[in-house]
């Protein structure tokens, strides 16, 4: 017995220094965390300080303010690998790019776009530049980024700094940024800062990576993760500070893809579970950042969400593939999906500027899009109109100006065909919320068949997943897009729409696209506003993928450009608003990008790499036969 009691004090005074050893080494972690975020907050107090202590702001203190938020961004810096993940909305408080921004976040999108104020610091260096800037609105400014910070250090954030699941979805966020927005300048004011700002971003993240290491051995990064992590910080450490001189593509390429293949491989090993919004789309099975499953823009099945068996899918498609074909959607039976969505020009019409009405009296007033990536955006319509793909379908079909079909009529029509009838009879199994055949049954089929069409690569994903590589030219036009010419900053990675990590919500940018190529006049399309009316929405589109993009002009919502040279020279030339026209609510700078001949060549190589290969199906060449025999007279594809 007294064996047994001393064994047992032994164990327990063991127990007692593991416990001791394991607390000790987690408040590692949680005082790096602390103390980081109180030095960052110290410094941003120390520049909110030497403003207030201005009487006015003027050329020589408008410097010295500018060199103070400079090293307090690199405070930032030190922290942001916590602070976007963790509390996305304070951090719209420390470090927002625009002074309003309306949200539809794909987790909110049923809800009314809320207008959402910004502050912090890249709009306080940006107001700097304004005439006449007054300190008491720059004060407001870092202000609010003083109290935002302060709540990281609150006990309903600073919890999660005891537990390794937050860790590895903060450091997924990262890996992202790093690809798509860090090295362009999206958030950074300075673009003489931008790459400063990196390094000692990377050199403050090796630290928090070591400092977790220490804390949570069990769940630790492994040496292979940390040894490369170092290398892309001695990469980086060698590059020069001039961002347009920047390498890009061997950054993501040989370092920030394969640390986060690592970290993906991690999260699914260690059962990293999220509690957060900011993940809502993310998929933790994605093996690449340039993998098309990276993240859920759209649910293309629809109403048959639950089907997972690969042969009723196939069924699912192929009444997909025939109704999409099938002018019985319409309302005369002349005009189908297909008929302005043609597969072999990349599911868009590149011969027409804008289709002809369902009239034919006129034109509509916008540019056919490609249905091919669609799926990878969370609003949709170029006015961002619609929360699914299948309230598209709906909108287009009824719609008196495309397809002006009736729902109950449209329904009468198919059900009399009974291949359509005994198909959708059997999915109704698979539907239980949907005890009848109804409309959409029909556009969930529909969505389904096209959506497969966005699951092809490009060689530019075959390239940064390091199965081949780009030549010269196509690698200098990336370095270009990703700086100079100032493309990421609206076209992220790796969709190159306007869907920026973590993947949330669809950006809407204003261009000041004109009414004709003169630039007499902007095009009297008001685009967002018409859904959102705001000061800031006039004119406002949502940011499209140039994937494909070689294959699908003409370009911009109303068809006016025709090739990708004038593209580029638009952008070159400030938009609208660079051309002379009353845009005052331009978000693309107005400023010329000084593109030479062979920088415009350059990028028009990249684009090209973007170009997906595709296996397109030639349209059926019959339909479902119709128990109502004047129906049986229609067209595959349709007559116009």
């Amino acid at each position: 017995m007294r064996r047994r009691i001393v064994i047992s004090g032994v164990l327990a005074a063991i127990a007692c220094i593991i416990l001791s050893f394991s607390h000790e080494q987690k408040e590692n972690y949680h005082n790096t965390y602390q103390n980081n975020i109180v030095a960052f907050s110290h410094t941003e107090k120390e520049l909110l300080n030497f403003i207030s202590h201005q009487q006015t702001l003027d050329s020589n203190n408008i410097i010295a303010i500018k060199a103070k938020i400079d090293s307090t961004r690199l405070a930032l810096k030190s922290v942001d690998f916590w602070l976007r993940y963790l509390d996305p909305l304070a951090y719209k408080n420390i470090n927002s790019p625009l002074p309003v921004e309306w949200e539809t976040e794909v987790f909110e999108k049923f809800e009314k776009p809320y207008k959402r104020i910004g502050a912090g610091l890249t709009l306080s260096y940006l107001y700097l530049d304004e005439q006449h800037p007054k300190k008491d609105t720059l004060v407001a400014y870092l202000s609010k980024a003083v109290a935002a910070t302060d709540g990281y250090l609150h006990d309903s954030t600073t919890r999660h700094i005891n537990s390794f699941h937050h860790f590895y979805l903060c450091n997924r966020l990262y890996l992202l940024n790093l690809a798509a927005i860090y090295t362009t300048g999206f958030e950074c004011p300075n673009t003489d800062a931008v790459i400063p700002e990196l390094k000692h971003m990377i050199g403050a993240v090796n630290g928090i990576y070591a400092s977790f290491n220490n804390s949570f051995p069990a769940t630790a990064l492994p040496d292979s993760y940390t040894l490369l992590a170092q290398k892309m910080q001695t990469f980086v450490a060698a590059q020069p500070n001039d961002f347009t001189q920047f390498d890009h593509y061997t950054f993501i390429r040989n370092y920030v893809n394969p640390l986060f293949i690592i970290n993906q491989e991690l999260i699914l090993k260690y059962g990293v579970v999220s509690r957060s919004n900011v993940d809502y789309a993310m998929n933790k099975n994605a093996t690449s950042i340039f993998d098309k499953k990276l993240y859920n823009g759209q649910n293309a099945k629809g109403i048959y969400l639950r089907v997972k068996d690969s042969a009723t899918l196939a069924e699912i498609e192929h009444v997909g593939k025939l109704l999409f074909y099938d002018p019985l959607l319409s309302g005369n039976n002349m005009r189908s999906c297909g008929s302005c969505h043609k597969p072999t020009q990349y599911f868009t019409d590149t011969t027409i500027r804008t289709a002809v009405n369902f009239t034919r009296t006129g034109q509509l007033a916008r540019n056919t899009p490609s249905l091919i990536n669609a799926g990878y955006n969370h609003l949709l319509m170029l006015d961002g109109k619609h929360i699914s793909m299948q309230d598209q379908g709906k909108d287009v079909i009824t719609n008196p100006d495309e397809m002006a079909s009736e729902e109950n009529e449209l329904l009468k029509k198919v059900l009399s065909c009974n291949e359509y009838k005994n198909t959708f009879k059997k999915l109704l199994k698979h539907t239980p919320q949907e005890p009848e055949i109804t409309f959409e049954h029909i556009v969930s089929a529909i969505s389904f068949y096209y959506n497969k069409f966005s699951q092809f690569t490009a060689p530019f994903d075959d390239a940064m997943n390091n199965e081949t590589t780009l030549n010269p030219q196509e690698i200098a036009g990336f370095n270009l897009y990703m700086s100079k010419a100032q493309c990421a900053t609206c076209h992220f990675a790796p969709q190159f729409n306007g869907v920026k990590p973590p993947y949330v919500g669809s950006e809407f940018e204003v261009l000041g696209v004109p009414n004709d190529t003169g630039y007499k006049a902007i095009s009297p399309d008001k685009g967002r506003y018409g859904i959102n009316a705001a000061t800031e929405t006039h004119n406002a589109f949502r940011t499209g993928s140039i994937r494909n993009a070689t294959y699908t002009a003409p370009y911009m919502h109303n068809g006016i450009f025709n090739s990708m040279e004038q593209v580029i020279d638009f952008y070159d030339g400030g938009g609208g608003a660079g051309r002379g026209l009353n845009v005052p609510n331009q978000t693309l700078s107005a400023d010329s990008l000084h593109l030479s001949k062979s920088e415009k060549a350059n990028l028009i190589a990249f684009i090209q790499t973007l170009n997906e290969r595709i296996a397109f199906e030639a349209p059926p060449t019959t339909l479902p036969q119709s128990k109502i025999k004047a129906l049986n007279n229609r067209k595959p594809v349709g007559e116009y």
